[in-house]
């Protein structure tokens, strides 16, 4: 970890519209945030209750976002204000292909809140059959040492 790394705290909210149906899914873990140039980069692990710890890594760049799992599922998902972006999606149960079209990126540093918050809307196609609507919202903040 570089030297400007920070304890934090993370909480990931995602929400998926299918039609009538909408799901959200809540992930709170430790995790470390530091800036290298004009990248920013947030890592923590996921303990999911049914499977393997999964290892994330969330870079925000200027021009896209990219989510890189590893462990229990293994892919990297790039957005891109209105692109569409494709990747494989490793799991247990097999390998998924996926389409993300990026319809919002808004993020929030650290270094300009004592809350960092990434929000992502988009429209996810798996396997060329099912796509939902898809919102995720990450917020962060450095762990008080007291």
């Amino acid at each position: 970890m570089p030297s400007n790394a920070k304890d934090v705290q993370v909480q990931i909210v995602t929400e998926i519209q299918d039609k009538d149906r909408k799901e959200t899914m809540e992930i709170q873990e430790p995790g470390q945030f530091f800036t290298r140039g004009d990248t920013q980069v947030l890592t923590f692990t996921e303990h999911p209750e049914d499977g393997d710890p999964v290892s994330t890594m969330v870079t925000i760049k200027p021009e896209h976002v990219s989510i890189k799992r590893s462990g229990g599922v293994d892919m990297r998902q790039v957005f891109q204000e209105s692109v569409e972006t494709e990747n494989l999606y490793h799991h247990t149960y097999g390998d998924f292909h996926m389409k993300t079209y990026t319809e919002k990126v808004d993020f929030t540093s650290l270094e300009e809140s004592t809350e960092g918050r990434l929000d992502l809307s988009y429209k996810m196609t798996l396997n060329h059959d099912v796509t939902q609507a898809h919102r995720l919202t990450l917020t962060f903040e450095e762990e008080s040492n007291s």
